[in-house]
């Protein structure tokens, strides 16, 4: 039953009892247990009523105590953040965890100490912990959020979404979330939204994409440009992924000697210039433009060494 309740927020008590293939009765036993040991088991009644993990006026007994618990939520608000490269996504979804039960006198230490606590120097842009934690939080329960959204260009928009998974790429945190104005699938980048409507109606979850990081990186480093090239680089996609990062290009292997190259640019020379400079061998198929762009830049430079 704790780990339904880490998993989702809010149970009926009919799913509940489903999940767990026990009766009704068994149900309710097995909730004062848990209320015995010293978890908040918060239950509400009527039609839309259920059982859901609340904030209890001490830790549930995990063997933690008020300093062991602040030293692991400020070591996940630091790792949630990036200083623990591979640790950022785990670091967020055992936070939401973890700041779900803790008391409001430790939530208050957390922010404190956090705040004054300044690194020298961090890349990127950067994103609050308890801003990652509130979106977490919506993504588990399936609640709706809203928010003011800042494109590229700095114009802002009213967006209300439904969201679905948080990935981090590089420096930067994306919240992936169904566009409920769009009616499609949208990348967020989270240091430009402000969150304006932390929690709205639940949703029923949507088939996401089947792989969410990967949508992602051919949302930030594709789809989101005029020019979307695809070219053959003649060598292993392992040799190539050591040079060109998700968030700069998206790499499909072709067989043990070659690979597909996904990237995008508002400049054609941009393009060339960056796949060129990899100094693979390579092979432009699309888009058109390019191709075109290929050859006149070929043709000029061979005149160029001829004329020497």
């Amino acid at each position: 039953m704790l780990s339904l309740f880490q998993s989702r927020r809010f149970w009926s008590g009919a799913e509940l009892a489903e999940r767990l293939e026990v009766t009704g009765r068994t149900l309710r036993r097995d909730v004062d247990r848990l209320r015995a040991l010293g978890y908040p088991v918060n239950a509400t009644s009527g039609v839309a009523g259920g059982y859901q993990l609340g904030t209890g006026a001490a830790l549930p007994p995990l063997l933690l105590d008020d300093d062991e618990a602040l030293a692991v939520a400020l070591g996940l608000r630091s790792a949630a953040a990036g200083t623990v490269s591979g640790m950022e996504e785990a670091a967020v979804r055992a936070l939401t965890k973890l700041e779900q039960v803790l008391p409001v006198r430790l939530r208050r230490r957390v922010k404190a100490l956090h705040g004054a606590v300044m690194p020298i120097h961090r890349a990127g842009p950067r994103i609050d912990p308890e801003l990652l934690t509130q979106l977490a939080g919506a993504c588990r329960d399936q609640e709706q959020v809203g928010f003011r959204y800042a494109d590229v260009q700095a114009n802002a928009s009213q967006r209300s979404v439904e969201p679905h998974g948080l990935v981090h790429a590089g420096t930067r945190w994306y919240l992936v979330a169904w566009d409920l104005d769009r009616d499609d699938w949208r990348t967020f980048r989270v240091d430009r939204l402000h969150l304006r409507v932390p929690t709205g109606p639940r949703f029923t979850p949507r088939a996401m994409p089947d792989d969410l990081p990967l949508f992602v990186a051919d949302g930030i480093s594709t789809r989101a440009y005029r020019h979307r090239a695809r070219f053959t680089l003649h060598v292993p996609v392992e040799v190539a992924a050591d040079r060109i990062a998700p968030t700069v290009g998206v790499l499909e292997a072709v067989d043990e000697r070659s690979c597909t190259l996904h990237a995008g640019s508002n400049s054609l020379d941009e393009l060339l210039l960056y796949v060129g400079l990899f100094g693979f061998p390579f092979t432009v198929h699309e888009p058109p433009e390019l191709v075109a762009h290929v050859q006149e830049l070929a043709t000029r430079l061979a005149a160029a060494v001829d004329a020497r």
